[in-house]
């Protein structure tokens, strides 16, 4: 085998991973260079802090909807057709939003551009699942969440160039122009690149969601009760940590610096990725998951006293550790899951953790309405109980090692 070939085993880029992890580069640049500016852009456009609460509730909210039919249509129609229809369907978001100028615009397109990330997941998930191992899934999904981190550490710095020059409005529609136009050059390259499944390997999808919930075991129920009080110390804060540092503390930072502290926080997931996941596919997956959760439950303390860029930077250095394990934990959702169903569980799981967790995110407007201290605080009290539960009842799993020929 020559070295190329023995890289590209390691890594797991086989089968159609490639197109796959090309499409989430361009789809993830076009949402990214645009994405963590919207909360100053519905600001610019009038729309208030309860309207941050709002499209951050619905991201969660539609996460959690798109799941199960992201899933579905996985089994049905298979990863490429199924990734065509999710490309479609964020493409025509972006569309609304370039062609109508208000904060409502933004709230129905987000309908469709949130769309991507979630309805893909499911596809995603179980293309990760055919192509590779047990003992390399948590290197292919490591492998999935570093590229991912590419456009988000990219996008924002070009996101916050377009703001810094054409303001805070027009360099966001203009972030969604070239948004568009890498979702259209995705669409062709994971047709090209990603092979049309076959009948064998597809699933008879589950018409009625609720009947998979017999499928998942009492271990990954378990972790799905601690991954919601994580996600709710996660996304109570989450879309205001743009305005906490653009806005609120003594010494704001500008677009372009808060798209630099964005590429801090991805450049630090990028560089534990594949480290971690070589060691998680051979240990137990617990540690892994909980070191993740602790570093959740830390970055709204940090951020909250953060004042000034450099403080930042220490506290994005934090949120990209956050990332430690979390492919591990989508690997254990994948491993808990059962065969021939696990598009379809890893769904249901993510349809009931974002329906609960969207309470969150619609909660965190209110509690950054009466202090934003207080939105940092509640969030770290729940990133406490998630971490101690898991502590206490969460399980792992070890795979037997798999050793690429």
């Amino acid at each position: 085998m020559t070295d190329n070939r023995r890289i590209a085993a390691f890594l797991g880029l086989r089968g159609g991973m490639v197109g796959l992890l090309g499409a989430v580069i361009l789809v993830g640049m076009g949402e990214k260079i645009a994405e963590r500016f919207l909360p100053v852009y519905l600001l610019a456009m009038g729309g208030g802090a309860i309207s941050i609460g709002l499209l951050n509730g619905l991201d969660n909210l539609l996460s959690a909807l798109y799941a199960v039919p992201g899933g579905w249509l996985s089994d049905r129609y298979g990863a490429r057709r199924a990734l065509l229809i999710f490309n479609l369907l964020a493409m025509f978001g972006f569309v609304i939003v370039i062609a109508v100028p208000s904060w409502g615009a933004v709230i129905v397109g987000s309908f469709f551009f949130l769309s991507w990330t979630a309805i893909s997941l499911p596809a995603t998930m179980s293309l990760v699942s055919r192509v590779l191992p047990a003992g390399q899934r948590t290197m292919g999904v490591a492998m999935h969440s570093l590229v991912r981190r590419v456009p988000m550490a990219l996008g924002p710095l070009l996101g916050g160039a377009l703001i810094d020059a054409y303001g805070e409005t027009t360099g966001v529609r203009y972030a969604f122009v070239a948004a568009l136009a890498m979702a259209l050059l995705a669409c062709v390259l994971q047709q090209k690149l990603i092979p049309e499944d076959r009948e064998a390997d597809r699933a008879t999808p589950e018409k009625n969601p609720l009947r998979l919930f017999a499928h998942m075991n009492s271990a990954l129920r378990r972790l799905l009760v601690s991954d919601i009080l994580i996600r709710f110390c996660e996304q109570i804060p989450y879309a205001f940590a743009v305005v906490w540092c653009m806005k609120t503390i003594e010494h704001p930072v500008t677009g372009f610096q808060f798209g630099i502290l964005t590429t801090v926080e991805m450049a630090t997931a990028v560089l534990i990725y594949l480290p971690v996941a070589y060691m998680a596919d051979r240990t137990e997956k617990k540690p892994w998951v909980l070191t993740t959760f602790v570093f959740f439950t830390l970055f709204p303390v940090a951020l909250m006293f953060s004042h000034s860029f450099w403080p930042l930077v220490g506290a994005f250095v934090l949120r990209g550790l956050k990332e430690f394990g979390e492919p591990t934990r989508k690997a254990l959702i994948l491993d808990l899951a059962p065969e021939g169903r696990k598009a379809a569980v890893f769904g249901l799981y993510y349809l009931m953790r974002d329906s609960v967790v969207a309470v969150a995110a619609f909660a965190g407007a209110f509690l950054w309405n009466v202090d934003p201290r207080l939105n940092l605080w509640t969030a770290f009290a729940f990133g406490v109980l998630g971490t101690a539960w898991f502590t206490w009842r969460g399980e792992g799993y070890r795979p037997a090692i798999h050793h690429a020929e």
